[in-house]
């Protein structure tokens, strides 16, 4: 009768065909560290400069994948700003994509991209006053309704009440949702624009 071979002695027999080579391992480790470079790039607002000093300082072998980690990191960032802060962060990663991307296309279209995004923040504005004066009037009746039955006058923030949570991310999400294929648009020009 044969031996019956462990889980583990299976496993190994099956890996010991399998040979990682030491090149794809060092351009997989590039592309991460080009991640890190990305993501310290976008955290501190370094300068363009930073990211090209990273990639002189690569060596030739690993360049490649390094800019490909960046430039993932900073094409995953290509979204609609959800505050103030959202057309600074934009504008950062504007400035990576550029240190990277050599289409002479590209600043035109980051800076209306940018314009959109400004439309955006300021529209997300006027959306959010508008539902809450939309909702106002049904406030007033819960808070009268608690008022009344707590016998002292009640003030509810809109975003506890859950039905204006419901009201408030249905009307948001229509607004995002005019803003989708913009932002599809722009990252399909950027892969584009970085590929050539």
């Amino acid at each position: 009768m044969g031996r019956i071979k462990s889980a583990l002695e299976l496993a190994l027999e099956r890996t010991e065909q399998v040979q990682g080579s030491k090149d794809s391992l060092e351009q997989y480790e590039a592309k991460r560290q080009g991640s890190k470079v990305a993501n310290e790039f976008l955290e501190d607002a370094a300068s363009p400069a930073a990211l090209e000093a990273a990639l002189k300082k690569a060596p030739d072998a690993v360049r490649v994948s390094l800019k490909q980690g960046i430039f993932d990191v900073f094409v995953a960032r290509i979204s609609l700003p959800a505050d103030e802060g959202g057309l600074k962060r934009l504008e950062t990663l504007g400035k990576g994509l550029q240190s990277i991307i050599r289409d002479p296309r590209f600043p035109s279209l980051w800076k209306q991209f940018q314009a959109a995004a400004a439309r955006y923040a300021d529209e997300s504005v006027q959306y959010e006053d508008a539902i809450k004066r939309q909702y106002a009037p049904q406030l007033r009746q819960k808070e009268a309704e608690l008022s009344r039955r707590l016998g002292q006058e009640v003030r509810i923030d809109p975003f506890q009440d859950p039905e204006f949570l419901a009201f408030y991310k249905k009307n948001m999400d229509a607004l995002k949702s005019k803003y989708e294929a913009l932002i599809q648009d722009v990252r399909e020009q950027v892969v584009n624009f970085y590929n050539k």
